[in-house]
């Protein structure tokens, strides 16, 4: 019987072994590959890539160093066109049930809402994503557009002057 694709939402918990489980991680189609938030990253003179899951301020961390003489590097462009150079790995992982190993960008992702992503690769031949499912790990965050159209309506001319004319657009 053929192996069937697992349908996941656009945001699933990932397990990195028993030591860190159920980080909330985004879904994205529109991005090639997956990223984890990873601090401390240096190569030694030995070339031996050492980095740490997370930051100190996530939950997530634990301050075990990892070191690898296993990685890659890639010239990676946000979606705002601003390109850096990141470190890549290879973690086992488990995402929806099942056990994999996939190559991660290593990031700082403090100012993000996911400390994970998860990207097209990672996805591909493996699992079908409905964005209609979502288990909310990740508490959504206040409608800002709402509060700003609210702010709008009150006075549309002061609005305008104060987001547009003074440079703020």
């Amino acid at each position: 019987m053929a192996n069937r694709k697992k349908v996941i939402g656009r945001e699933i918990a990932v397990d990195f072994g028993e030591e860190i489980k159920n980080v909330p991680a985004k879904v994205d189609t529109g991005a090639d590959s997956s990223a984890v938030w990873a601090s401390d990253i240096f190569v030694d003179p030995e070339h031996v890539l050492h980095f740490k899951l997370f930051g100190k301020d996530s939950p997530y961390y634990t301050g075990v160093e990892h070191t690898t003489k296993d990685f890659s590097v890639a010239m990676t462009k946000s979606s705002l066109g601003e390109t850096a150079l990141k470190y890549r790995v290879k973690l086992q992982i488990c995402l929806a049930g099942r056990k994999l190993r996939t190559t991660f960008g290593l990031s700082d992702r403090a100012t993000h809402t996911y400390p994970i992503l998860i990207g097209r690769k990672t996805l591909s031949g493996r699992f079908i994503v409905d964005v209609s499912q979502a288990d909310y790990l990740v508490k959504p965050k206040k409608n800002t557009p709402m509060k700003l159209n609210e702010k709008m309506r009150q006075n549309p001319y002061k609005f305008y002057k104060d987001n547009y004319l003074n440079g703020t657009k």
